[in-house]
């Protein structure tokens, strides 16, 4: 054995590639990340907003390269980073919490519905009290 072979190791991806579904163009399966959830509702809701991530970035003071990739779904972001984002966009982290989870009942209701794994049957989002300007998952 040559010492390039001995010093290869085997990578184990903290996050495997899903299989894809059947015509759906690649889209994973099973449950999706919480962080990809919340990540998902700051970008639109700051988007809604006509506003840029350069100035969510400095009304939370939380760096610009840090907030994008907490919208793409890249950072687990802490509860009081989460908190700043939603303040900075007229938001409590309840509300952004609870857009989240809206949308997690959504995907998988839909994903029930279609016979995807990771589905449950039957739920529907509970009525939430959100700001009227909040965008919520319809």
């Amino acid at each position: 054995m040559s010492i390039r072979a001995t010093n290869q190791a085997d990578v184990i991806p903290l996050r495997p590639v899903p299989a894809a579904a059947p015509g759906q163009g690649g889209a994973p399966l099973g449950e999706p990340l919480w962080r990809d959830l919340v990540g998902e509702v700051l970008r639109r809701e700051r988007k809604a907003q006509g506003r840029t991530l350069k100035e969510m970035s400095e009304a939370s003071r939380i760096s610009l390269a840090y907030l994008s990739e907490v919208e793409r779904g890249r950072k687990e972001a802490s509860s009081e980073v989460l908190a700043a984002a939603a303040r900075a966009l007229g938001l409590t982290l309840a509300d952004v919490l609870a857009l989240a989870g809206e949308r997690l009942v959504s995907l998988t209701a839909a994903r029930s519905r279609t016979g995807a794994p990771g589905g449950v049957g039957g739920l529907l989002p509970a009525p939430s009290a959100l700001p009227s300007h909040a965008h919520r998952y319809t």
